[in-house]
């Protein structure tokens, strides 16, 4: 267990940096990294991917609050969006949580990676007039953004993610400057990760005994109690970092930066799923 837990802290300190510096909830990172770690430990196939996500988006709540904070320090989260977000966030969290308990997990990671890579595509090479300053005049109306929070939860709580690889280009797309995206990202992804951890508690439940059983001490439900505190307790401190880093940086920068990670995660998870291999990753 010793060594499990250095590799639950180091894996925490990089997505923490990742989450301030992108606006992301580490997820992408994270979830490839737990399902490794816990297959290591001899996780059941059956509940692997599962308890990754779940873990994942448990980790989130953590990491998210230390993001947003330094953020909103910078002016750069915008509430009154959040505010409109967050019913459909919450909502969509929760069923996101309930389609995936009954979803073989390690066939998403194709689509998702697949998916991640297009965003990466399409931030990379789109063109945003509204990169330097914000244009709140394309937002669409307050139910539509409720509506996009509940596309974005049901996504994000299916993959677990906080919801940065589809939250920061969407809000970048509607006329907020990157910085600002980011930030309002890391915003979204508190309600996102709480809704959607709970929801992974709950439907874990409902485990085979025979599952359960095999499962290692620690684990309640999809989530795993002692990845959770490491990898909260490193990103917790990281996450700081990769959000003063995401001030410094130029906007064009911090962009392209974020495509590029997109890009190499898109295609890691894609190779690494079922779809393209006979193996678990």
């Amino acid at each position: 267990m010793d060594l499990y837990i250095l590799y639950y802290l180091a894996a925490g300190a990089i997505s923490g940096v990742l989450a301030g510096l992108f606006g992301i909830g580490g997820g992408m990172i994270i979830v490839p990294v737990l399902i490794y770690i816990f297959k290591a430990q001899g996780v059941p196939e059956a509940a692997l991917t599962h308890v990754g996500i779940g873990t994942s988006l448990t980790t989130i709540i953590v990491t998210s609050i230390s993001s947003l904070r330094a953020h909103d320090r910078k002016g750069a989260v915008n509430w009154n969006v959040w505010k409109r977000m967050a019913p459909g966030l919450v909502i969509g969290s929760l069923m996101g949580a309930g389609v995936a308990s009954v979803i073989q997990g390690n066939s998403l990671q194709a689509i998702i990676g697949i998916g991640a890579f297009l965003v990466g595509l399409k931030m990379l090479f789109m063109k945003n007039k509204s990169l330097e300053e914000n244009n709140l005049s394309k937002l669409p109306s307050p139910m539509g953004q409720t509506s996009l929070g509940g596309f974005i939860g049901i996504v994000s709580a299916i993959f677990g993610i906080g919801g940065g690889t589809l939250t920061v280009p969407i809000l970048s797309y509607y006329g907020l400057k990157i910085q600002h995206a980011v930030g309002t990202s890391a915003a979204c992804g508190l309600p996102i990760a709480a809704s959607g951890a709970f929801g992974f508690f709950v439907f874990g439940q409902f485990l085979d005994p025979s599952v359960k059983d095999a499962l290692p001490n620690g684990v309640f439900g999809f989530v795993h109690m002692y990845a959770f505190i490491c990898v909260s307790f490193a990103s917790f401190f990281t996450a700081r970092i990769g959000a003063r880093l995401a001030h410094k940086l130029p906007a064009a920068a911090l962009k392209k930066a974020f495509a590029v990670l997109l890009l190499i995660v898109g295609i890691k998870l894609a190779l690494s799923s079922t779809v393209f291999r006979g193996e678990l990753p």
